[in-house]
């Protein structure tokens, strides 16, 4: 038996977005510590031996702390063996990958890493979004909604200045904020959308404006998990298409 950790990212939530190395890795588990955006049919290729235990973070919910989690790695690593540890989207993309990581290795465990397909990225694209298109977006931004301190991130507040593509991870419950800081800087009709579980079979999604967001996510009923992206790489997808027609049949 040899104590390791292997950190996989599960990607964005459609069962067939994981990699090849990642089902490998899953294959030869004793432990799988699956977090709450890994899709659980993932469970499917490790072992039937091997223990799947359930560790996800949910908002106002009970769950597992972060150093619960990593005590966990270390004294199932020791116990069992090999602890695959399935995080969504990627693990060092707002997962905490690494700290799990540093500190498996602090005490002893050696590591390795499958990168995950990032929902960032892949979850626009579901939508026919592009997050770069040549003279519409040069650059994208991936930023928390949501810091540390329970405060918009600094970064944001440049975002928004900017002519890139922003895609904000874990800041639904920060939407009356941001979008009025867009509208701040003069961008209350940048296109918009908002994409809860990309990819998944339950996607669910609205397109529109910034300054009109708040009220349509209200309406949709969408909830967590969601990313936001903001830019005019948005005006592209075939939903903000039908929906600027749609207004235009309402308008006359």
């Amino acid at each position: 038996m040899e104590a390791k950790l292997t950190l996989v990212g599960a990607g964005p939530g459609d069962s067939e977005l994981i990699t090849l190395k990642g089902i490998r890795a899953l294959q030869t588990a004793d432990v799988v510590l699956y977090d709450e955006l890994a899709n659980a049919a993932f469970l499917e290729f490790a072992p039937a031996h091997a223990l799947k235990m359930y560790v996800g973070k949910k908002v106002r919910k009970p769950s597992f702390s972060q150093d619960e989690i990593n005590g966990l790695i270390v004294r199932l690593a020791r116990k069992r063996g090999h602890v695959v540890r399935l995080k969504g989207g990627d693990p060092f993309v707002f997962g905490r990958g690494h700290e799990e990581m540093e500190y498996a290795q602090d005490h002893g465990i050696p590591c390795s890493i499958v990168q995950g397909i990032t929902s960032s990225t892949a979850v626009p694209a579901s939508m026919g979004i592009p997050v770069t298109r040549r003279g519409v977006s040069e650059s994208f931004w991936v930023i928390t909604g949501t810091t540390q301190n329970g405060e918009l991130s600094d970064d944001l507040r440049l975002a928004a200045q900017s002519k890139a593509t922003v895609i904000v991870l874990m800041g639904l419950n920060k939407l009356e904020e941001i979008c009025a800081l867009y509208k701040h800087f003069g961008r209350g009709h940048l296109p918009m959308a908002v994409i809860q579980n990309g990819t998944r079979s339950d996607e669910k999604s609205v397109v529109g404006q910034v300054w009109e967001m708040p009220r349509l996510v209200r309406e949709s009923g969408i909830g967590t998990p969601a990313i936001m992206v903001m830019g005019e790489v948005v005006a592209l997808s075939p939903a903000y298409a039908l929906e600027y027609l749609q207004n235009m049949q309402m308008a006359f």
